[in-house]
């Protein structure tokens, strides 16, 4: 048995999933082949049909990690420290099944929350420490930055980070992410912005180095990346409660 991360092996020829998913129907092949991947309309979206007629048809959809999920993936981490107290593994699973359900990024609140009870030369990493790793990260430029952005500036970076995790393809297209700002108003009661408005909201994230936008064209297919993680984002349009 074989596992896959199918996004990561998609290609423009994709001819190394091809061979892959190929392999398992040939009548001599002793081999089963289950793939993962970020979004479920993926192969519909991206593979081409020769790549698509490889897979089965039996899928299974994973919800992000919730808060109990994550504990007990923390203190799995953990399992050979002691120096966590258990209200802190609490906290940190809380705070992120709240915003995210991203077990690295939890992971990386510990790691953090670790240094600064190094730094201060104590044995148990306490609420306090933990709280001040979340807090950094929110206190981080990247987050302020989009904390001081304008309501529609905000919606556009949420659209493209909800374009990116639906396609798991980090390069999106801008007629794809006004689908997606479509979306987002409509939800919201907000007033739909035209085309040429969210144009402008790119090129000014993009000015502020919060997009990444291919400069050879502004239209409806124009290239855009995220500049910041979608957790920065998350972060910045959330307001966490650190008690």
């Amino acid at each position: 048995m074989s596992v896959l991360q199918l996004d990561l092996l998609c290609t423009k020829r994709q001819d190394v999933v091809y061979n892959l998913l190929d392999w398992p129907t040939k009548s001599t092949a002793q081999l089963v082949v289950i793939t993962i991947a970020n979004t479920m309309d993926l192969p519909e979206r991206v593979f081409m049909g020769r790549v698509t007629s490889r897979l089965g048809l039996t899928r299974l959809t994973f919800q992000p990690y919730n808060y109990k999920q994550l504990q007990e993936i923390v203190v799995s981490r953990l399992k050979d420290f002691d120096g966590f107290r258990s209200e802190a593994i609490q906290l940190v699973a809380r705070k992120v099944s709240a915003v995210s359900g991203d077990a690295r990024r939890a992971l990386d609140i510990c790691r953090r929350a670790m240094e600064i009870t190094e730094l201060r030369n104590g044995e148990t990493i306490s609420l306090q420490d933990v709280s001040e790793a979340i807090s950094e990260m929110i206190a981080s430029a990247k987050v302020q930055a989009i904390k001081h952005c304008s309501e529609m500036e905000k919606i556009f970076l949420q659209a493209v980070s909800a374009e990116v995790t639906r396609t798991s393809i980090e390069e999106v297209y801008f007629k794809d992410a006004y689908k997606q700002v479509e979306s987002l108003c409509s939800f919201d009661g907000i007033e739909i912005p035209t085309i040429t408005e969210i144009l402008a909201v790119c090129g000014r994230l993009g000015s502020n180095r919060l997009l990444i936008c291919e400069h050879s064209r502004s239209d409806l297919y124009q290239k855009i990346l995220l500049n910041v993680s979608t957790d920065d984002i998350h972060y910045a349009t959330r307001e966490l409660n650190l008690n």
